[in-house]
């Protein structure tokens, strides 16, 4: 999709309201993100993961805002693309394998330069789902 149509959506977007099922929680947590599929970069000189931050979170997705949107020659939200992300919690990492479902470019006057790519969380452990979800109660309670 063109870059000024994306741009146009995420403006209507704002105006219209959202759509989503889970409730959005603004907070910025370190990530590091890397291609699902490892085979796409075996042999390649170029780095295999890439670090940003949380734009927002939930129960079912996040927004990550990354510099980029390759890493290498491969885009991170190509179709059928599987990501790996490791979000750093304040308790602790937890991994996620999540598909991405959107992005958009920052706009000019953000103080980065980047993306912001919505993902849909296909995968966690039990383990790291119930302290992703422990979590995002307790910021949901912070906010009551």
């Amino acid at each position: 999709m063109p870059e000024l149509t994306r741009a146009i959506l995420g403006r209507l977007r704002k105006f219209i309201g959202e759509r989503r099922r889970a409730t959005r929680l603004r907070v910025s947590l370190p990530i590091a993100v890397s291609l699902g599929d490892a085979r796409t970069m075996k042999g390649s000189r170029q780095p295999q993961s890439m670090e940003g931050d949380t734009h927002d979170i939930s129960t079912s997705g996040l927004a990550l805002r990354v510099p980029a949107i390759r890493i290498g020659e491969h885009y991170l939200a190509g179709e059928n693309r599987s990501l790996n992300i490791k979000l750093e919690l304040p308790v602790g990492p937890v991994e996620i394998k999540a598909a991405p479902v959107r992005y958009e470019r920052l706009d000019e006057d953000e103080t980065e330069i980047g993306y912001v790519i919505g993902v849909r969380i296909t995968e966690m452990s039990a383990t790291d789902r119930a302290r992703y979800e422990e979590y995002i109660a307790s910021l949901i309670k912070k906010q009551e």
